[in-house]
């Protein structure tokens, strides 16, 4: 990774000196089905580049990672691969106004998910193909200038074994045994892509009339597998493409720029999804193998509103340096959420956002590594680590924010402007305020520089005072913000009162009322003189981005009727804002877990429901006092047991139930009734125990030592596919037993031979909160390898180490130390590694402070 990096000084040189006028790129790969075991696998890489030299005699660069290069030309010269290719950089100099390079190189197949992934299929022994860039490894497919704003258009060709099919960014055909693709537009190399193998494809097609009368019509096509081509419904995928391409031609006024619209689902994706125009990649697991509840179908619809949304937004124009990674990745997340409500059949998509989303944004924002959402981004590492839920969720949160701030209209005009001005181009923070200025004809240098150039979240919390006979005569808002961060921010936000009304008891809101909060204290003048509420809910409607907390009466509402809520988005916030309050170590673990235990059975909200079910398991295993744990544990199981039972019989919410069932099953006789279940010699009514059930099923029951080795392997043969494989490896590390853990690490930090998905699913197995004492060893030899882990293996391979193996089971001062004591003798180390380890500390740091709450609740 060292010689890999690549700074935002070096690119911004590089851009004022050159410019590009195109990229002929011919790729080789038959070799992807040769029978060798020579290592590393490599494909031929003919690489063309036509490109203009603001000062001629200059010298500068071209990005290429590969094991080796056969032969380089500049300007109809030949040069010395060995004097001007270090790896990672081919060096030009004498350079002219008009250039010509020529690079002919072996680049190497991928087992990481990262440049060219070879995917080989164990259940038909098939070879697939596909690539993944984002941020930079495009240049492990070809030779080019990797940065996002030396944009150019592409003309790829591919040479494939007979009877594939090859997609690329552009319409191909194919000519005489090569694939040829039409030229695209101009764009930056990492949404370049290619997807070739013997894939399922379907097609479809999107037609529009236009405003001037003319006819629009886009080649859909969607592919999978062969192994999932059964479980493939691409007529849901084609209706919410369709649904998105009317929504955003609706409200862009700017026709989809990129012809044909592919989506590719394809094997061990290390995203959810990634924007290449006309050749969409996702994870295949969104095409699901069994029984999901409709939160997947919704979530699914999401990721492809939000990269349809990339077109326009980071494709058509897009940032010139990672700096301004928003401009494309937090609005693709907004109006993911936006076009979900206004187009598709997800209606509720407002209380996925506020619920799923946001927590993910609340707990990167309160990181050491917190930024603003336009980031300091010095190279290609940072901007790596950058892809964070400060980026995506808290600016989409902002974005709503402004939108309430300016008004829908006058945002969306904005955008539309913002497109024609720099369609194919490339843009910074000012050019997008500068059309939203002039479109809401509101000052945004102060909103911006509070929301997008600040870090942290603020805090505000309703400040009641009632009269003798019950009614509000002052109700104001309160703002904090952290000492570290302490910017308090202009908030648009909704207060609502609520009250026990009818004969159900049903809380529901009898006022509310917008202001603008301003400073540390602001006075909402409209609700003087109304009833007194039992809740307020500051923040009603989640108009803006900030930590809702409650007064002491209203906590105690919900403590007692949390249930009785009946707005879903009002009931998630209020999940949200007490979730917040535990993590902050403000409520014990044990109240929070009591409150889903009582209140979860009556959520109608199954994204709501799910999202419930992770923050207990996290409350139970990181938030509560050791001593605790077991009783918390036996209580979740009981509430999640008698759920399941009495939920509607193939229900949505049965099947929530059964998998948090498995989840938090520790005791023999809950840990029988899996085994039966799996068995067939139990059964829940209408519960569907289907193949993916089945592995949910089995984790658990592996690492209790219940499921052995023999009993994951007949579960092998009977799901002997690439899915069957990543769970039943899965399963295997998280059996109770020394020896299974040492091997688990060795395969993962001592080998390389594992591929991205298996290296997931493997550390995934072997942390298991019951095996605390099982892995006490491996925290000394965390903070041994991770250095040279960080060196040695790509970058996704070194982030899903660090991550996932930090020791944060072993949650006592102890590991704190030991972590401190890296830092500290590690202060040259890269920076992106220290930040995931500063980042792993404060998730352990937060847990220590949230057993020292609960314990003081216990004792």
């Amino acid at each position: 990774m060292p010689g890999e990096n690549l700074t935002r000084d070096e690119a911004q040189e590089r851009a004022a000196l050159l410019s590009v006028d195109g990229y002929e790129v011919s790729l080789d790969l038959c070799s992807a089905l040769a029978d060798t075991a020579a290592e590393p696998r490599t494909f031929r890489s003919m690489t063309t580049i036509r490109f203009r030299c603001a000062e001629p005699g200059a010298a500068s660069f071209a990005d290429l990672v590969a094991p080796s290069v056969t032969a380089v030309s500049l300007n109809g010269k030949a040069l010395d691969p060995g004097e001007v290719f270090d790896g990672s950089r081919i060096r030009l100099e004498n350079l002219q106004a008009h250039n010509e390079l020529i690079v002919d190189a072996l680049c190497a197949y991928s087992r990481t998910g990262e440049g060219m992934h070879r995917f080989v299929d164990p259940e038909d022994g098939e070879v697939y193909l596909y690539t993944q860039y984002e941020p930079a490894d495009s240049r492990r497919v070809f030779a080019n200038f990797e940065q996002p704003d030396l944009k150019a258009p592409f003309r790829f060709e591919v040479r494939a074994p007979e009877g594939w099919t090859v997609w690329s960014n552009g319409v191909g055909e194919l000519v005489h045994g090569v694939w040829k693709f039409a030229e695209t537009k101009p764009i930056s190399t990492y949404i370049t892509a290619f997807v070739a193998g013997p894939y399922h494809y379907v097609t479809d097609s999107y037609t529009r009339t236009l405003d001037d009368g003319t006819t629009l019509e886009i080649p859909l096509g969607a592919m999978c597998r062969k192994g999932l081509a059964p479980y493939f419904d691409s007529d849901d995928v084609f209706l919410v493409t369709k649904q998105g391409l009317d929504f955003f031609h609706d409200h862009f006024d700017f026709p989809y720029p990129f012809g044909k619209y592919d989506q590719a689902f394809v094997p061990e994706y290390n995203l959810g999804a990634m924007e290449n125009p006309g050749l969409v990649t996702f994870r295949e697991e969104y095409i699901f193998r069994g029984k999901v509840t409709e939160a997947s179908y919704e979530g699914r619809a999401n990721v492809i509103l939000h990269e349809m949304a990339h077109m326009w937004f980071g494709d058509l124009v897009t940032m010139e340096w990672w700096d301004d990674l928003w401009l494309k990745e937090s609005f693709a997340d907004f109006m993911g959420a936006f076009a979900l409500v206004g187009a598709t059949r997800f209606e509720n998509g407002w209380i996925t956002f506020a619920n799923r989303r946001k927590s993910w944004a609340y707990r990167a924002d309160q990181l050491p590594s917190t930024h603003p959402v336009t980031a300091d981004i010095r190279d290609l590492q940072d901007a790596k680590l950058n892809f964070d839920g400060i980026t995506y969720a808290k600016g989409a949160s902002v974005l709503k924010q402004l939108v309430a701030y300016a008004g829908q209209d006058a945002f969306l005009e904005g955008a539309r402007r913002y497109f024609k001005r720099n369609a194919y181009g490339n843009t910074r923070l000012g050019d997008l305020l500068s059309a939203l200025e002039e479109t809401s004809g509101r000052d945004l240098t102060t909103w911006s520089r509070a929301w997008l150039q600040t870090a942290g979240v603020n805090s505000l919390t309703p400040q009641v005072i009632l009269s003798a006979e019950g009614r509000v005569t002052e109700l104001a808002v309160l703002q904090e913000a952290p000492e570290s961060h302490p910017e308090l921010r202009p908030h648009r936000v909704a207060v609502g009162l609520y009250r026990r009304e009818g004969a159900d008891g049903s809380l529901v809101r009898y006022a509310r009322a917008e202001v603008d909060v301003d400073g540390p204290r602001t006075v909402v003048g409209e609700l003087v003189g109304v009833d007194a509420p039992e809740l307020v809910l500051v923040n009603d409607d989640d108009l803006t981005y900030c930590k809702i907390r409650f007064d002491e009466n209203s906590l105690d509402t919900l403590r007692e009727r949390l249930g009785d809520i009946t707005d879903p988005l009002a009931r998630a916030l209020c999940w949200s804002a007490l979730w917040n309050l535990t993590r902050d170590a403000l409520m014990p673990a044990r109240d929070f877990v009591s409150l889903v235990l009582r209140f979860a059975g009556r959520e109608s909200d199954i994204g709501v429901l799910q999202m419930l079910h992770a923050w207990a398991n996290s409350a139970l295993v990181q938030y509560a006092t050791p001593e605790w744990r077991a009783e918390g544990g036996r209580l979740l199981a009981q509430g999640a047991l008698k759920e399941l039972r009495l939920a509607e019989p193939g229900s949505q919410h049965q099947l929530t139930w059964a998998r948090f069932f498995a989840t938090v099953a520790s005791e023999k006789a809950d840990l029988h009734l899996l085994l039966h279940l799996l068995e067939g010699t139990a059964k829940v009514d209408g519960l569907d125990v289907d193949q993916e059930l089945r592995w949910a099923f089995l984790e658990p029951l592996a690492a209790h030592g219940v499921a052995d080795e023999a009993l994951l392997a007949a579960e092998l043969a009977r799901d002997d596919t690439a899915s069957g494989k990543r769970h039943q490896v899965r399963a295997l590390a998280a059996r109770p037993s020394a020896a299974v853990k040492a091997q688990a690490w060795a395969q993962v930090v001592e080998s390389d031979a594992l591929s991205n998905a298996l290296v997931e699913a493997t550390i995934a197995g072997f942390s298991q909160p019951s095996h605390r004492e099982l892995l006490v060893p491996y925290a000394a030899k965390y903070f041994a390898a991770i250095e040279r882990v960080w060196a040695e293996r790509s970058i996704q391979i070194g982030m899903d180490v660090v991550k996932g193996l930090f020791p944060s089971l072993q949650d006592s001062q102890e590991t704190l130390d030991a972590t401190d004591a890296w830092l500290t003798a590690h202060e040259d180390a890269p920076p992106a590694l220290r930040r995931l380890v500063l980042e792993a500390r404060d998730d352990l740091a937060r847990a220590l402070r949230g057993q020292a709450c609960d314990a003081a609740a216990g004792s």
